[in-house]
């Protein structure tokens, strides 16, 4: 296998998870105050930019809570802690250390000074839109360390999918039945008013 494809699958398989019981207890188990969480895997220092970035991904909007409110940053440290493998453990600390240099080109520099509009400007000019080429990764095509886009995807997806696993999404927004019964067929739109089930 090459090295490279290597590196897309080992992105893939952090930047997604699957949904099973053991998951969403995970999740559950994630009810501290996010002014007092102590990140288990992260430094704090990563802890503080990794709850700015999914901020910035999923905000707070008139209708939903923002990612941060859901405590999606504490559920992605400790599923990167208790879930990942060494591999992949390895491939956030340097992905993690990547966005620190790129957000603190002085070490020095307190975190808690960044401002969302440099978590903004982080997103804008490494995310990347399908069909765009990494730069960076064209740079060192054999190189096993991930690329500041990889590891900013992986962020987004792991973001997006913790977000839709939380209760209060399950419950409130995605179509949603305590006591499922009969299943139906039919037309999405008849059955849930068009919005996906929840878990």
């Amino acid at each position: 296998m090459k090295r490279r494809e290597a590196l897309k699958n080992m992105g893939i398989s952090t930047a997604f998870f699957l949904a099973t019981p053991a998951v969403i207890n995970l999740m559950q188990s994630c009810t501290s105050d996010t002014n007092s969480w102590i990140p288990e895997f992260l430094t704090e220092e990563e802890g503080v930019i990794l709850s700015n970035l999914v901020d910035v991904i999923l905000p707070k909007t008139e209708d939903l809570p923002s990612a941060l409110e859901l405590n999606v940053p504490q559920f992605i440290d400790k599923y990167m802690n208790e879930v990942f493998d060494d591999e992949s453990q390895v491939y956030c600390k340097s992905g993690m250390a990547k966005i620190l240099d790129l957000l603190k080109p002085d070490r020095e520099y307190p975190v808690n000074k960044l401002t969302p509009h440099d978590y903004r400007n982080l997103l804008d000019n490494y995310m990347l839109i399908n069909g765009e080429k990494d730069q960076e990764r064209e740079s060192v095509p054999e190189s096993l360390a991930p690329t500041t886009s990889e590891f900013l995807n992986s962020i987004k997806w792991m973001t997006i999918n913790a977000y839709k696993t939380t209760e209060y999404i399950g419950e409130h927004v995605l179509a949603y039945d305590p006591i499922p019964g009969a299943y139906y067929c039919g037309d999405l739109n008849e059955l849930t008013g068009g919005k996906s089930w929840s878990l």
